[in-house]
């Protein structure tokens, strides 16, 4: 997550030589990461969506 972002409320991921961003409230994802990444980014995503949905807001 970056300061003074854009919405709708996103963070973003960096692999390797993949780059991508993904929707905070429905895991949309706009780049490429392999599956395998994917599948573990959701899950920290599941764990962690409420309190990013709360910093998202603290940097609006």
């Amino acid at each position: 997550m970056f300061y003074q972002e854009h919405n709708p409320p996103h963070f973003h991921v960096k692999y390797q030589d993949f780059e991508a961003v993904i929707s905070i409230e429905d895991g949309i994802v706009k780049g490429e990461v392999p599956r395998r990444a994917l599948r573990l980014i959701y899950e920290w995503l599941d764990l962690h969506k409420e309190e990013l949905m709360e910093n998202w807001t603290l940097i609006e």
